[in-house]
């Protein structure tokens, strides 16, 4: 029976498997009639019909992820995989692939920063992830195509259009945009808080769900059709049924909804606080998964529903649920004024409406069903003991989700800041991080360290069925209902998570790095037997041809026509000339404070006269004294706006290649060396915006920055500054022509990635390698080719 035939939800069945919360489900495509679930216990289950009766048999059981499994999706059969893939995505950064058969993955995807809690698939193998790292990717096979960047906070929901290269993605900064190949088309408003789900209606109209507990009809064009209201709390999923508008959403109010013709036809509460994930079958019926680690299936059809003692014990787990108060899923309640058990004679108004009665002291809430004429017990409600915390999900910071957040108040009467915190994560690391990202006091640092360690530990472990334990993320998590008010918990904080111990947390930390260096060393040696004359590049490169007579020829010039204000003196010329000869070497003598305050004056001015003044910059950067004066602490913050200046696309091209080749040039000093990587993040912001042009120049200008860059991020091992200059080498390898720029990038690639397994992963994920293939075949310069090669190599 299809949605719309007016029938009834009612249980099919309870499938137990999954230790812990289950964040994401889809549907099937192979076995016919199953689906997939994946849970925080980092396992995704393949769950088949089972034939006799009316449930579902677990098929296998799927492991690759190091981490909780926040979302699944399933991409569509293809000639090389005839019965489709499975996709999972994680709170350990990757994305894992799996065939239907295997409980391994057959690869993974490595590219985000950050928990990926999203996944679309398209035609052709795509596939779209969303991730807290406020980014989505596109995928095509185990190739990262191209990164979504717009959104300024976390991305809780991706959707791949019918229509061409359309995606949508939802984010937790409350809009949801539409992209169009790999650009930003349209933002949508109107949601309050959070976007926490997208559905696809049709080619024209799409479905979100949020935090704000509504969910929104929408058209491609930019317009909100329809606002629906009915659930109490956080919308966490929202799902359609095929060939028809109808739709399903479950949330943190404890509920799954069914809306047919735009109205809640029917709410089915759960006995778990929170509702994370639903699916639709082929036949109609839903499928959901919770914070109680089961997995739950509604059917219309007679034939498919559970017995009639079933449905009891569910029903009995449902009346022993503890409802909370504070969730304010039940409204403002003052057990004083509640009726007697009396109330309940009186028939409900309409389907899932909940009254609350008082019955020897205590509270209980009841649920009103249509098609069985009867109020059916849903929970106690209990007082605030503390015995019943909030699930995971509450605890949102920044739009993602954390075991704790804390209020930490640093100085009486000054701002308070808020600190998260997951029980994975190093105290101390964390306290460091918090106070560098405030700019607060390094003494702090045992005090906070040791506030989380004392807020965090004494919690009961209660797992919802296995026990299942793990020295790096601790056991289960502490389940709400559980605890009978027990004072293991500090009663102000009312958050939830489980707590391992410190020593196994550094154990893994001690073993992450053990890896990493044996891992590179490892890396080093192999490499080591062929004779690579490219990279890893050790030194700057810097820009050195100089022609003084005729920079100072077109200085002059110039000079003739500047206003008066800007015009030189010929005392100035002749100081300006030999600061030139200082840093040219063609004398002996070291530049003066004078001379550098006339060039100073120079670089001043106007934009279509300043170029032979840039140039005698470019040239005397090179020059130890210049580059300790114009890059120290003191006066660097004045070179750094003068050069991003002439950094932009609708400037000059000479100036806009001599502020390139300065940059480049500073790198040839401490001084200089220091301030271009603390600046990096803007630097190459800025100077991404170069590639767009034609001119050859500019192209190696850019390339040589990018080498630059390279070979200091070689030294440190930065991955996040790795990342970005992959990312500008990904992206400018597609605008140059010249074989020069070509070459300086492969050297800048190979010396980014080499001894770094982590770096060379984040290039295959960028698909760096298809797009440098092409030069292995040059035949002229020879190093082009040659360079190539080892970098494929290494990929």
């Amino acid at each position: 029976a299809m949605a719309g035939e007016g029938g009834v939800y009612r249980l099919r069945c309870s499938l137990v498997g999954h230790g812990q919360d289950v964040r994401g489900l889809a549907r099937g495509l192979f076995p016919q009639g199953g689906f997939v679930s994946v849970s925080r216990d980092r396992t995704a289950r393949l769950w088949v019909p089972d034939g006799l009766n009316r449930g579902f048999t677990e098929m296998h059981c799927m492991s690759g992820h190091s981490n909780f499994v926040s979302c699944v999706c399933i991409i569509p059969p293809s000639d090389l995989c005839p019965r489709g893939l499975i996709a999972t995505g994680g709170n350990d950064h990757s994305i894992c692939i799996f065939t239907v058969d295997n409980p391994a993955p057959l690869y993974v995807l490595k590219g985000h920063k950050n928990t990926v809690c999203s996944l679309s698939s398209g035609k052709f193998g795509t596939l779209l992830s969303g991730s807290w790292d406020t980014t989505a990717k596109v995928w095509l096979n185990d190739r990262c195509m191209m990164t979504l960047q717009g959104h300024t906070a976390a991305i809780w929901a991706v959707k791949i259009l019918p229509e061409q290269g359309l995606m949508l993605t939802g984010s937790a900064d409350k809009t949801i945009k539409l992209w169009k190949a790999g650009r930003c088309e349209r933002t949508f408003t109107g949601h309050e808080d959070c976007v926490r789900g997208l559905a696809i209606l049709s080619e024209m109209e799409f479905l979100s769900c949020a935090n704000d507990a509504s969910v929104r009809r929408w058209q491609i064009s930019g317009e909100c059709l329809q606002v629906y209201y009915g659930h109490t709390n956080y919308i966490y999923s929202i799902s359609v049924f095929p060939q028809c508008r109808d739709f399903v959403t479950t949330g943190e109010d404890r509920s799954l909804r069914i809306w047919k013709q735009g109205e809640c036809a029917q709410t089915i509460r759960l006995p778990a606080q929170s509702v994370w994930c639903c699916c639709v079958l082929d036949n109609g019926d839903i499928v959901v998964g919770a914070s109680d680690g089961i997995i739950r299936v509604f059917t219309e059809s007679l034939e498919r529903t559970a017995s009639a003692e079933e449905i009891q014990a569910f029903e009995n787990e449902l009346s022993q649920a503890s409802i909370d108060p504070k969730t304010g899923d039940l409204g403002d309640i003052n057990a004083d004024d509640l009726p007697g058990r009396e109330h309940l004679k009186d028939p409900g108004m309409r389907d899932g409406q909940t009254r609350l009665i008082k019955d020897n002291g205590k509270v209980e809430a009841y649920q009103w069903s249509v098609s069985e004429a009867r109020w059916i017990k849903i929970g106690d409600v209990v007082g605030s003991s503390g015995a019943t915390q909030q699930t995971s999900g509450k605890v949102l910071f920044e739009g993602k989700e954390y075991d704790y957040v804390f209020t930490i108040d640093v100085n009486e009467g000054g701002p308070s800041y808020k600190l998260p915190y997951n029980i994975t994560d190093d105290p101390w690391l964390t306290a460091y991080n918090f106070l560098q990202k405030n700019d607060l006091n390094p003494m702090f640092l045992d005090q906070v360290a040791k506030f989380i360690m004392d807020n965090t530990k004494g919690q009961t472990l209660l797992s919802t069925s296995a026990q299942f334990s793990d020295p790096f993320t601790g056991a289960g998590r502490y389940v709400p209902g559980s605890s009978s008010g027990s004072n293991t918990i500090p009663a102000a904080d009312p958050f939830t998570g489980n707590i391992c111990s410190m020593s196994d947390t550094l154990l893994h930390c001690w073993n992450f790095l053990y890896f990493l260096y044996v891992g590179m060393d490892a890396y080093q040696s192999a490499a080591a037997k062929v004779e690579n004359i490219y990279f890893p590049k050790k030194d700057a490169v810097t820009f050195d041809q100089a022609n003084p007579t005729q920079i100072l020829g077109k200085l002059k010039e110039l000079n003739g026509s500047a206003s008066e204000e800007h015009k030189l003196t010929e005392d100035d010329l002749i100081i300006l000339e030999k600061l030139l000869s200082a840093t040219c070497n063609t004398s002996a003598e070291t530049p003066t404070p004078q001379q550098l305050q006339t060039l100073w004056r120079a670089v001043n001015w106007p934009e279509d006269i300043v170029f032979p003044a840039l140039d005698i910059l470019r040239l005397s950067l090179r020059h130890p004294t210049v580059n300790e004066k114009f890059c120290s602490e003191k006066d660097h913050v004045q070179l750094i706006i003068l050069l991003l200046k002439f950094l932009n696309p609708k400037g000059k091209q000479a100036n806009q290649l001599l502020a390139l080749r300065a940059f480049c040039n500073c790198f040839i000093g401490q001084a200089g060396q220091k301030l271009m990587m603390e600046q990096r993040d803007e630097i190459m912001t800025q100077a991404i915006e170069m590639k767009s042009g034609n001119n050859k120049n500019i192209h190696i200008a850019l390339a040589t920055l990018t080498l630059n860059y390279a070979v200091c991020l070689h030294k440190v091992n930065n991955l996040e500054g790795k990342a970005q200059c992959l990312s500008v080498i990904s992206t400018v390898m597609e605008f140059v022509q010249d074989l020069e720029a070509v070459f300086r990038l492969l050297v800048a690639l190979g010396t980014l990635i080499s001894d770094d397994t982590n770096a060379v992963q984040l290039a295959k994920s960028l698909g760096v390698d298809s797009q440098i293939k092409k030069y292995a075949s040059v035949s002229e310069p020879a190093k082009v080719k040659e360079c190539c090669r080892f970098v494929l190599n290494l990929l």
